[in-house]
């Protein structure tokens, strides 16, 4: 769908891809940098390419970052404590076969309908935000 500034597309229900106006490292760094502006805290970044090229494998580039804060995911967990198996949030850059970078996560709200989450809806609503912006200012889409 096109949003008026940046193509956003769904291939799957509940995930969300961006294309970035960046290569894949600079798109994951300049996202880096974002999370902790932001006072979350980075618990891994994760290079599937690598661990690809590790064992004599070639994949594009696609690199996993995981981050968070206790504050946002905890009421989370402690409404339906199953959502600590995609908490914390992750991000994904990666490189499509043309060449194009794009960053891609699970949306917030289907997070919480996956887990039967009906009370959080605040929290869900910072997340949907702060992962937007996280996504805009990472990809140089910020319209």
């Amino acid at each position: 769908m096109w949003d008026g500034s940046v193509w956003l597309i769904s291939c799957m229900k509940g995930l969300m891809s961006i294309p970035s106006r960046f290569g894949p490292k600079e798109t994951m760094d300049r996202l880096q940098t974002e999370i902790r502006a932001q006072g979350m805290t980075v618990f891994a970044r994760i290079d599937h390419a690598a661990g690809a090229a590790a064992v004599e494998l070639t994949l594009a580039p696609n690199e996993l970052i995981i981050f968070g804060n206790a504050r946002g995911g905890t009421p989370l967990m402690q409404s339906v404590q199953t959502v600590g198996i995609d908490l914390p949030l992750k991000v994904l850059v990666w490189q499509d076969a043309g060449g194009k970078t794009w960053l891609s996560y699970n949306e917030p709200s289907w997070l919480a309908q996956r887990h039967g989450v009906t009370n959080e809806e605040s929290v869900v609503s910072k997340m949907t935000a702060a992962l937007g912006l996280l996504s805009k200012k990472a990809t140089g889409n910020m319209g």
